[in-house]
This record gives structure tokens, sequence and C-alpha cells, in this order.
């Protein structure tokens, strides 16, 4: 294992004062660890950290505490914070079985419940990203992650089942999924899955909208799974 500072040297830009708050120190070290520059296992020295971005521990602290939060490091005790490992094999088909055990049905519930408004917002989430990322990094890909992560929340919100939706969102599923690979059109594949699933739940079929939603899920996990052939 390395050290931040010497796993990160000649990676870190300082950042200017007035961007001192945490979110972009958790953006700036997210981007790290999504792209790679940081592999699985570095540790994250905060004292190096603070010298690298030049800024205060606090907001360093504050992010990893989040970065934590995410799955992507991991506090060990008495000896701080590491990187986390890529998903495995396993952990992955593990991944993909629990999400289809609960958005296709997620998505057929939000068909039957949905009123006007939650059908306005659905739709609106599915408007409000249709940029393609032009590059295959972390950067151009982190509006998409969102929209994608965003997205997925709202369906199992309007299903109407809070513990679906939190044991979902626990997963962290479309950040560590985007960890694994991003590019070769996989942006454009799920946005067209996606519209498939927002016009079944707005014509309220629930059978359509669990198909669409099942057929989204399974062509990601086949569009992911060649990365472990290749490893």
């Amino acid at each position: 294992m390395t050290d931040a500072h010497v796993g990160l040297a000649g990676q870190l830009t300082r950042l200017p004062q007035r961007q001192v708050l945490s979110d972009d120190v958790y953006e700036t070290v997210k981007g790290l660890i999504m792209d790679s520059v940081v592999e699985p296992g570095t540790r994250l020295n905060i004292d190096a950290l603070t010298r690298e971005l030049g800024i205060s521990q606090t907001p360093i602290r504050e992010s990893l505490a989040r970065l934590e939060s995410d799955g992507l490091v991991i506090k060990e005790p008495l000896r701080g914070y590491r990187v986390s490992s890529r998903l495995t094999r396993a952990e992955f088909e593990d991944l993909f079985e629990f999400r289809l055990h609960v958005e296709p049905w997620a998505a057929g519930r939000a068909a039957e419940r949905a009123g006007p408004e939650d059908l306005a917002r659905l739709k609106d989430e599915m408007l409000s990203y249709t940029d393609v990322p032009d590059r295959p990094a972390y950067e151009s890909y982190r509006a998409m992650a969102a929209h994608d992560q965003r997205f997925h929340d709202l369906v199992l919100e309007l299903a109407g089942n809070e513990t679906a939706r939190l044991s979902f969102a626990r997963t962290h599923c479309h950040l560590h999924l985007f960890r694994l690979y991003y590019g070769g059109g996989i942006a454009t594949k799920a946005l067209r899955e996606h519209k498939a699933v927002v016009t079944a739940v707005r014509k309220g079929d629930p059978e359509d909208a669990a198909a669409a939603m099942r057929s989204h899920i399974e062509a990601s996990r086949a569009r992911l799974r060649p990365i472990f052939d290749q490893e």
C-alpha cells in the first residue's frame, strides 16, 4: 500500500481559497479514486492531503467521512483511511440480483401510484440530462452518474416504500458501477432505456413498467460483465 503523499505526488491541484468547501475537496478526492489515479489500497494521509491541497484538515476530514459513507474509502482503527477495493465479480452479481428483485417491482408500483405531479417530476428528471460524456473520465461522467442516481431513486420514491428506497440508496450502486467502467456509449444506451421506463410508468401500465426496468438493469449488467472477463 502507498500513502497519499507518495501515491498522489504530482496528481493533486491546490484548491484556491474560495473553493475550500468540503464539497470541493470531496469531489476532488472522489475524482482521483474514480479515475484510479489513487488505486485501491492506497492510504490517504490527512496531513499529506492538507499539504497537497493547501487547505486545513477540517474539510478533508469531512470529505473522507463522506467518502467512507459512499464506500469509496475505509476507516481503519489507528491506521486512518484507505481506498476501498472495486466490486468483485461476486459483489457485482449480488448487486444486480438485488436490483432485479427491487427495481422492476418499484417501477410497477410507480405506474400504479404516481399522480400527475409525480409523473411530471419523472419526466423532468429524464429531460434534465441529455448530454453525452465526451471522454472516459469521471469529470465527464459526473453529471451522468448523478442523474442516474436521481432517476432510480425517484422511481423508488414513487413506489412508496421508504424501506426499499433506503436499502437501495445504501448500496451507492451507480457510483460503484461507474467506478468499474465508463465509456463506450453506455450513457447513451442508459438514457434510451430510462426513456422506455418513463414512457411505461406514465402510461400507468405496471407490467410494462416492470418489464422496461428489468430490461434496463439486465442490459446494464450485460454491458459491464465483460470487464471481469478481461481481468
